[in-house]
């Protein structure tokens, strides 16, 4: 996607060879015109495998789920970081290590809100190892429900996360890929 991309080198900060920094367009400040236009961009990608569901993880994926959800005309669901007292009973749970936070958390949806009639497009800001689309992916088997497509705005490609979601026999459509992080320089396939 051209305009993420260009977004992605006019404010985008290495970090790390292994993190690059989007807070200004994704992360802490959204580009909402930016945003639409990816849950655009995706809806037109995953319409026609007819989804009933968008998932993704809280809190960064959530403004491109809920953009992709927006123009698909399907609910929005996001798997929580822990459990709230106003959570209902019956929840599917994975616990996931956060390539970017360095911890592992739990993540968790309603039972209420994923069932064996639901196709799902899981949407999220980034892949790097992959661990959150995994957990995603058993609660999701766990439901019963069916995974029909993953998206992700920015696949880290020299990371393994979006080959072995691939490797699990799921197509993974990135609108961008980024090669490498090496030198402080962002270098996009």
């Amino acid at each position: 996607m051209d305009l993420l991309k260009k977004r992605i080198q006019e404010v985008g900060c290495v970090v790390s060879n292994g993190v690059v920094k989007l807070d200004a367009i994704l992360n802490h400040q959204v580009d909402t015109e930016l945003v639409m236009a990816m849950g655009k961009q995706f809806a037109e990608r995953y319409r026609p495998l007819q989804p009933t569901k968008v998932l993704t993880v809280e809190s960064s994926g959530i403004a491109i789920a809920f953009a992709t959800a927006y123009e698909l005309g399907v609910p929005l669901v996001f798997a929580r970081r822990k459990k709230t007292p106003t959570m209902d009973k019956e929840v599917y749970e994975e616990r996931v290590p956060s390539f970017t936070k360095g911890i592992v958390t739990d993540i968790v949806i309603s039972a209420n809100y994923l069932n064996q009639d639901d196709r799902v497009v899981l949407i999220d800001d980034f892949i790097a190892n992959g661990d959150a689309a995994r957990g995603i992916i058993r609660i999701i088997d766990k439901a019963g429900a069916m995974l029909v497509g993953v998206g992700i705005a920015v696949e880290k490609a020299f990371q393994p996360g979006g080959d072995s979601i691939r490797e699990m026999g799921y197509e993974v459509y990135s609108l961008v890929r980024i090669q490498s992080l090496e030198n402080g320089q962002i270098e996009l396939e």
